[in-house]
């Protein structure tokens, strides 16, 4: 996602959240949150992992990064819940840890992509030694946190559909490329390491 698009993202997450709603006290909480998620992101694509991206992944993160941006303020804006303090600590611990182990994940990941004595190596260490989509989870936990953060039960169905895009169409087209990649390297690393949650599955 370019930066002109988060730029414009958040431009009108600040205009839902303070010129249009009246409780800015709870609103600067998730606008916060967003500017975080803006910040990683930049550093991810620019910094520390870019990388080439085809067009139909762009279009992707797009469309998802504007559920987040502004799907997000809606929901907030839209509540009439009363904020809930332990939830909103909650939905804190899950949005920084997701983001840490995200990125954490791909960073630990890094050198050893970028070692040529590596190619054609499959890369098992670091945090993915506990789930083979370890940096998926971190997306789903962060993304949850925000859920939380923003006030409205239904913003619970944006994690959700996360989740089942992860479950049904990321992780097993992933799991292809790897297995077609690495073949008998991925058939032992799939036969001792979980899929997405450590521990469970």
């Amino acid at each position: 996602m370019t930066l002109p698009l988060q730029e414009a993202y958040l431009i009108i997450a600040y205009y839902l959240l303070f010129i249009l709603y009246d409780k800015s006290g709870i609103s600067l909480g998730l606008f916060i949150a967003l500017i975080i998620t803006a910040l990683r992101l930049t550093a991810m694509m620019f910094i520390w992992l870019p990388r080439g991206i085809a067009w139909q992944e762009a279009i992707m993160n797009s469309l998802a990064f504007g559920i987040y941006y502004l799907g997000f303020p809606i929901l907030m804006i839209t509540s009439n819940q009363d904020p809930n303090l332990t939830v909103l600590i909650v939905g804190w611990i899950l949005f920084l840890g997701g983001s840490m182990l995200n990125t954490v994940s791909e960073l630990l990941r890094k050198p050893f992509k970028d070692n040529p004595a590596n190619k054609g190596k499959l890369y098992t260490g670091g945090l993915f030694k506990y789930a083979i989509h370890i940096n998926y989870l971190g997306d789903c936990l962060w993304v949850l946190g925000l859920a939380l953060i923003s006030n409205n039960m239904y913003s619970l169905l944006i994690p959700l559909g996360l989740f089942l895009v992860f479950i049904f169409g990321y992780i097993p087209k992933s799991d292809d490329y790897l297995q077609n990649k690495y073949g008998e390297q991925f058939t032992f690393y799939k036969q001792t390491t979980k899929k997405l949650i450590p521990f469970i599955w």
